[in-house]
């Protein structure tokens, strides 16, 4: 058996904060676009990575995932996302820490979701 990826499926109450927040603040493209139908969907792809955002409040309200983005330069992405993106930077983690399990990480968060950026092999 083998997969190839893992592709989550995220629902908002309005798409569009879902789109500045893996669109315009993590670089992420749009792929396929449904943006405009009754149902507003879409998915993004960045450096093989895939997500579904789809638009609907009552699965909205039911699911706030949290997830990992492991990077091989966390001060990269720190400094883009501090600097064009600061109200994404999650208070209880907001500057990049070493913490026990050896990786660098810092967390981003919108009304929806947790995103932990994460670098490892620190010690």
């Amino acid at each position: 058996m083998k997969f190839e990826k893992l592709v989550p499926n995220i629902f908002y109450v309005d798409i569009r904060e879902g789109l500045k927040f893996f669109v315009d603040c993590l670089d992420f493209t749009i792929s396929h676009d449904e943006l405009q139908s009754k149902s507003p969907f879409c998915v993004l792809e960045r450096d093989g990575l895939r997500i579904n955002l789809f638009q609907d409040a009552k699965l909205a309200k039911e699911h706030y995932p949290e997830f990992r983005l492991v990077t091989p330069n966390i001060q990269d992405v720190y400094d883009k996302v501090s600097k064009s993106h600061p109200e994404f930077l999650h208070p209880n983690l907001k500057v990049i820490t070493l913490r026990p399990w050896t990786a660098k990480e810092f967390a981003l968060k919108d009304n929806q979701v947790g995103v932990i950026i994460q670098e490892w092999g620190f010690s």
